[in-house]
């Protein structure tokens, strides 16, 4: 459907700036010769470290904040404080403190993917009934068992659910990140296609770009059919 109104879109415009979906696919080989698959190992590269830190202390701190009340009476103020700043605005902040190199890119990712996670799984965390822990404990369960038992399969929907609202916003913020001070990432390839006035490039990459999109969210909806297997059982 959408190719269809693309199609017609270009054929009503009837200008270089749409090309038809059929030059955009034909021209996809141009786009092998110049070495896209690069660009787009550099840009999952920088999402998986930026996604991957952001869960990891995220998750962390989220559990630290859902069950001791001193860790989230000192973080709430923090996060509520700073949660709402635009985070592209904190760019040029970013990029003089840690370089134009992955780090600032990174970063970004990471700023926008961090509080979202927090506050996610800090919630979970506190919508846990307490005597669910008391009958575990009655039984002379370990902390490990509670919290493989009952905190992790509490939070694990909230993780997820996070993550895919968080996946979107990350490619964003890296597609505007990655016009600066660097010459690899799809946002560059994009953008420099763009001043080259190479429109049937442009669209093409934006199409893989969307695809490496689709991946991600496949490949989270992938771990939380594994991760939740208890749950069908």
């Amino acid at each position: 459907m959408i190719h269809v109104v693309w199609w017609l879109a270009s054929v009503l415009m009837n200008q270089t700036v749409l090309p038809n979906p059929i030059l955009v696919y034909e021209n996809f080989p141009n786009l092998l010769q110049n070495q896209i698959e690069l660009h787009l190992l550099v840009s999952l590269g920088r999402v998986f470290a930026g996604m991957g830190i952001a869960l990891l202390l995220g998750v962390a701190l989220g559990l630290l904040m859902g069950r001791v009340q001193r860790f989230n009476l000192l973080f709430d103020p923090i996060l509520y404080l700073t949660y709402p700043i635009p985070k592209m605005a904190l760019l040029p902040i970013v990029m003089l403190l840690f370089g134009l190199g992955d780090a600032s890119k990174i970063i970004m990712i990471v700023l926008i993917v961090f509080p979202q996670v927090v506050l996610a799984v800090r919630d979970a965390v506190r919508n846990i009934p307490d005597h669910y822990y008391d009958i575990y404990q009655c039984i002379g369960a370990s902390r490990w068992q509670l919290f493989r038992r009952i905190t992790l399969p509490a939070t694990m929907y909230a993780v997820l659910s996070t993550s895919r609202i968080s996946l979107g916003t990350a490619i964003s913020i890296l597609f505007f990140t990655e016009n600066y001070g660097t010459e690899y990432g799809m946002g560059y390839y994009i953008m420099d296609a763009w001043l080259r006035l190479d429109y049937p490039s442009m669209y093409g990459a934006i199409i893989l770009l969307s695809l490496m999109g689709l991946i991600l969210f496949l490949l989270i909806d992938a771990i939380g059919w594994y991760a939740m297997k208890w749950e069908r059982s």
